[in-house]
């Protein structure tokens, strides 16, 4: 079975190298192949050349360096669908680097759902060992994983194994959102299409989380400055954020959540703690 590695990066290197090198160390049934499609979205460090000297089977395509995170995993997969007829999709972050097992493990959890259904593999804090993405229930909490596979909403998009059936009965990313958002959009949109996800079992990889609230959130940044954060793609757009909630929650909470942003930005110092509570599941790079 043909498996596309789907992953975008811009400007780190290093961190791409290491996530590539931990993805080739991963054990793998003689009967499956990888394919990896990668984004480099006009990274300024070499991170292109590298790749093509330590990895020249590696699918490199040029972003036009205003991809960010989800309209770069768009055009891999974009590319990747265009290339060949792939048996499965698998988005991998380049700060998740995974265990030697970690490949076998989804692949074996997808065989257990007759590949119809999506796998999630949580991540862990090296430092911590605590659980930093993977699944998350309705309301954003995450899923600590367990000896067993565990039905989830939607999910962080690290590191996920998309089968076929689910590709072709729901599509790809929606290019509609820059950065954050995407991944959870695309967890909700597969459940209410009838196609389940599950957490696999145990932890199969490590990330560590991004704790930093975004500049919009900071009582300590001018208001001017807090407005460009949150109106720039790594920020929060509240129109891109709107389409989410209206999608997913209906009109009162997609209103509730544009005014309530707006409120925050005016008063940060008012919601520092609850905000950054709200929108933890959400990627702030």
């Amino acid at each position: 079975m043909n498996i596309a590695v789907l992953i975008t990066c811009h400007n780190r290197r290093e961190k791409t190298l290491s996530c590539l090198h931990s993805l080739y160390n991963c054990a793998l049934p003689d009967t499956h192949k990888l394919h990896i499609y990668l984004v480099d979205d006009q990274s300024t460090d070499g991170t292109s050349d590298a790749v093509k000297n330590e990895f020249p089977l590696v699918n490199i395509i040029q972003g036009n360096g205003k991809l960010f995170w989800n309209r770069g995993m768009h055009l891999a997969w974009e590319t990747a669908a265009k290339a060949n007829d792939f048996e499965f999709y698998l988005w991998l972050n380049d700060d998740t680097f995974l265990f030697q097992e970690a490949l076998e493990k989804v692949l074996n959890a997808a065989n257990s759902t007759e590949n119809r259904a999506i796998i999630v593999a949580s991540s862990s804090s090296k430092r911590t060992g605590e659980l930093t993405y993977g699944g998350l229930t309705r309301s954003g909490k995450k899923i600590n994983p367990c000896d067993k596979l565990q039905e989830t909403a939607t999910f962080n998009g690290n590191c996920v194994l998309i089968p076929k059936f689910a590709y072709q009965k729901v599509g790809k990313l929606d290019p509609l959102f820059h950065h954050t958002l995407g991944d959870i959009d695309y967890g909700f949109r597969t459940k209410s299409n009838g196609i389940k996800s599950y957490v696999a079992p145990g932890f199969l990889a490590y990330c560590e989380r991004h704790e930093t609230l975004a500049k919009w959130c900071l009582k300590e940044i001018t208001f001017l400055e807090r407005v460009k954060s949150l109106y720039s793609p790594l920020g929060l757009p509240p129109y891109y954020h709107f389409r989410y909630d209206l999608r997913h929650f209906g009109i009162v909470i997609a209103f509730k959540h544009f005014f309530s942003i707006h409120l925050r930005l005016l008063v940060p110092q008012l919601w520092e703690k609850k905000l950054s509570s709200h929108f933890k599941s959400i990627r702030l790079q």
